[in-house]
């Protein structure tokens, strides 16, 4: 709004430019179309007034957003990062955009936010979650556009799910435990009633323990006002009080590791001869040149890669299950 009054149209360049409103849109849109002379006068123009592309005029016209929406569980830790910069990246190439909200962990603020998405007329729509509403269900089925679900493999997807099995990571970092020679082994989390993930990394535990001492299993409710890593020092003093004797605790993530690290580095707890820690995510701060973290390797930015490429392709099948994996990182605190 070059006047403070109103907004700058596409008519308002062309005049500027001397040229006419067809050849801005092309301009701006297909500038490769346009010679390079009347390219130069387009965009001194947009710069001179400030004008800024109206994309809901062309989405009208050719039925097309160019807009990806995804809603994320959230933003308050890292866990989404690498693979919303991956999904970013792969549909730039492309030339369509990401809008992004959060659903922290809710179900009912999920099925709140999908029409409000949905009447943006996105290309398709993302999803971290597999937990549904029966009502945000039966709307997601009838959208007719690619929904996916990641970081999830769920048996009945409302359309694709582009993840890996959070249960054989959980059994998985559990077993390198008890490979090492540990026999009490706990878990910790978090208890967010619809974090389906944290659950299946639980169910990996428990395949895990039964024949061991038994299971050690610590869920604090989150706080809003405490961080990942200052619950995962409580929740370690907690096992601790509980079970004392306890050799190993399997976090459910690395934010609640690193707490859980430091609350025993503070007890001056030797780990791993003591006490042996892991995560589950490596997250930057995991890696050897910060807390050198056990864990559970996940590559975030192949699976948003992936679901890029899945929306792109423009045939994603009914039902794919695509299975990224993971890979177990054994680093200096087991």
């Amino acid at each position: 709004m070059a006047d403070g009054r109103k907004w700058v149209t596409m008519g308002d360049v062309a005049q500027r430019a001397g040229v006419g409103t067809i050849t801005v849109s092309r301009a701006l849109r297909t500038p490769g179309k346009v010679r390079p002379e009347t390219l130069r006068k387009v965009r001194a123009a947009v710069d001179e007034l400030g004008y800024v592309l109206d994309e809901t005029a062309g989405a009208l016209s050719s039925q097309r957003s160019r807009v990806v929406a995804a809603l994320v569980s959230t933003l308050e830790e890292p866990v989404f990062a690498a693979t919303i910069r991956g999904l970013t990246e792969g549909l730039a190439e492309a030339g369509l955009q990401l809008m992004l909200s959060t659903t922290q962990y809710d179900p009912e603020t999920e099925a709140a936010l999908i029409p409000t998405l949905l009447g943006r007329r996105p290309e398709a729509l993302v999803l971290t979650s597999d937990r549904h509403t029966d009502s945000a269900r039966a709307l997601l089925s009838r959208a007719g556009i690619p929904v996916l679900e990641l970081w999830g493999l769920p048996d009945e997807p409302v359309h694709a799910a582009v993840g890996f099995s959070n249960r054989a990571g959980g059994a998985a970092i559990t077993r390198h435990m008890v490979e090492t020679g540990r026999r009490r082994v706990a878990f910790l989390g978090l208890d967010r009633p619809h974090d389906t993930r944290a659950k299946l990394r639980l169910e990996g535990y428990r395949d895990c323990v039964g024949q061991l001492a038994g299971e050690r299993i610590v869920a604090l409710p989150p706080a809003p006002d405490r961080s990942g890593p200052d619950m995962g020092a409580a929740g370690l003093a907690e096992i601790l009080r509980r079970w004392p004797d306890t050799e190993a605790v399997v976090c459910v993530s690395d934010m609640l590791a690193s707490g859980a690290l430091c609350e025993a580095w503070r007890r001056g707890i030797d780990v791993p001869g003591r006490l042996a820690i892991s995560g589950f995510g490596d997250f930057d701060m995991a890696g050897v040149s910060a807390l050198a973290l056990t864990t559970i390797r996940i590559d975030g930015a192949a699976i948003g890669r992936r679901a890029a490429e899945l929306i792109l392709s423009g045939d994603l099948p009914m039902g794919l299950r695509e299975d990224m994996g993971f890979t177990l990182v054994r680093r200096a605190t087991t």
